[in-house]
């Protein structure tokens, strides 16, 4: 071959190269290729683990083999734990590490385990670990085998992080623990159910029970800024306000409560319409009800739903249907004023 044509060829390919960089195509370079993945070598497979409150500060350690990416990658390793059974749906996340071994504390898997993921205390519960691997966001997530484990975690008095709501439906009082949303899993993301009575309410968060630091939105776009403008809702009634102070992002919803199900009077076609009372601050509903299953809605959609994974009276999104064992007039309420959602049945 001669010169020319050569210098023909590497033009050639040089634009290609180009052409797929503008059209924003992400080429990883061909030594990234996964050889192994990471195995979890402590605690084993099937260790049943009993916490106790006298060892709180006691270190709980997890080590693995490193993820093998055909060369030295600066990985992050994020240790997460979910009920058994679940596919790691609403897995919480015990830490991450850059190395190849996370220690915490006896105290900090009891929290996740107790608090996060609801287990009962002083029993056995069956759960599932794995590790989830990032090296940037070009690249998928890489999981290891997950291990299963039955741990007893023991009974704590939960207290959750939470946030303020100061506001015009309160006197702007940062200092009323009667007006704050929390983070269930204790991760920065913040969620609860605030009544507010008059249209246009306006809100702000805070974090502590002053305005020292406060998060308001600037242009309502759904993102926070310190000491931002004050946050304007809609028409009066019960909002969903969620937060996320990881990436500063926020939104609410405003919801009307009902009741469905194969035991209600039309079944799974419609909602049975819950009454919101803002002294017991909890919605509810007096009917007959036949043999059969319930579930919570909001706004006559399955867009936010609540059931009841493992039937313990506390209600998880998209969680299991609740059953009715018999055919009779009932009370049902709805209580979304706490970090975990509950609710109570009574036959009349």
């Amino acid at each position: 071959m001669n010169i020319k044509a050569f210098s023909i060829i590497t033009a050639a390919l040089v634009l290609l190269t180009l052409g797929c960089e503008k059209q924003g195509e992400f080429n990883p370079s061909p030594a990234l290729r996964l050889r192994a993945r990471p195995t979890i070598t402590s605690p084993t497979d099937g260790t049943a683990i009993v916490l106790k409150e006298n060892q709180a500060a006691n270190p709980f350690v997890v080590t693995w083999t490193p993820a093998d990416f055909n060369f030295r990658a600066a990985a992050t390793y994020a240790v997460e734990i979910a009920r058994a059974g679940k596919g790691f749906k609403d897995a919480v996340v015990l830490g991450t590490s850059n190395t190849t071994s996370l220690e915490t504390t006896v105290e900090k898997l009891n929290n996740v385990l107790y608090a996060a993921l609801e287990l009962p205390g002083e029993e056995p519960s069956d759960v599932e670990m794995r590790l989830a691997v990032t090296l940037n966001p070009n690249v998928d997530v890489v999981y290891s085998d997950t291990i299963k484990l039955k741990v007893t975690p023991y009974t704590i008095v939960v207290v959750y992080p939470q946030l303020q709501v100061p506001g015009s439906y309160q006197g702007w009082n940062p200092a009323d623990n009667t007006t704050v949303i929390f983070s269930a899993k204790s991760n920065n993301r913040y969620e609860g159910y605030i009544y507010f009575k008059d249209d246009n309410t306006e809100y702000k968060y805070t974090v502590g029970p002053s305005w020292a630091e406060n998060y308001g939105d600037n242009g309502g776009d759904g993102t926070l800024e310190r000491d931002g403008a004050n946050i304007k809702a809609g028409p009066a009634g019960v909002y969903r306000l969620r937060v996320n102070l990881n990436d500063l992002t926020h939104d609410n919803l405003r919801t009307e409560w009902g009741l469905i199900g194969s035991a209600t009077p039309d079944g799974w076609n419609s909602d049975q319409n819950m009454t919101y009372d803002p002294a017991a601050n909890k919605w509810t509903i007096t009917l007959d009800l036949v043999a059969g299953e319930i579930k919570f809605r909001a706004n006559d959609s399955w867009d936010v739903n609540l059931g009841d994974d493992g039937l313990n009276k506390t209600l998880e999104y998209n969680g299991a249907n609740i059953p009715i064992p018999a055919a009779g007039n009932y009370t049902i309420d709805l209580f979304l004023n706490k970090a975990i959602y509950t609710y109570t049945i009574k036959k009349n």
